[in-house]
């Protein structure tokens, strides 16, 4: 079985794998990639994140990203990182790390960004921005009322107020 199918099933068991050893054999998938590996570096620091020690992740998710992740995973770590800042109270550096994300390419996380750039905000006091995001990622999945929400949500933004005809 290959290295990225083993890993796969790993987080496949996440929820039924007591914590105790979930890190443990993350720890042994990573060790069979290449030192300083980026792909290695990012499951592992996933790992921490989900098993509940961002404080850990932080640092292994940088080095993910120094090493060059690309992709897909490039902006998980991204998102992950920026929520785990924003866990262990690094608030400034949450924003610096997800404002920009929101920017780059659009994909099936575009979501995400954005819950994870509301919640930042959110955490620094600035709750109208944050349900402003939220509200315009939530527009696009209405059946209807999407003009409405979108005007709602620039409305935050622009005059403290959510005003406009539904």
């Amino acid at each position: 079985m290959d290295w990225q199918t083993r890993v796969d099933d790993l987080w496949d068991a996440f929820d039924s794998t007591e914590p105790g050893t979930f890190i443990p054999r993350m720890q042994q998938l990573t060790s069979e990639r290449p030192p300083g590996d980026a792909i290695a570096r990012f499951e592992l620091a996933a790992a921490q994140d989900s098993t509940g020690h961002a404080d850990l992740a932080v640092p292994l998710y940088r080095a993910a990203l120094a090493a060059g992740l690309t992709g897909e995973r490039r902006r998980r770590a991204t998102i992950q990182l920026a929520s785990s800042l924003r866990s262990i109270g690094e608030l400034d550096e949450a924003l610096a790390t997800i404002g920009p994300e929101a920017a780059r390419e659009s994909s099936d996380l575009d979501d995400a960004v954005r819950a994870v750039h509301a919640l930042v905000l959110s955490s620094l006091g600035r709750d109208r921005e944050g349900l402003s995001l939220v509200l315009e990622a939530l527009a696009r999945h209405l059946p209807r009322y999407q003009r409405s929400m979108g005007n709602y949500a620039r409305a935050l933004v622009s005059t403290g107020q959510a005003t406009g005809d539904v």
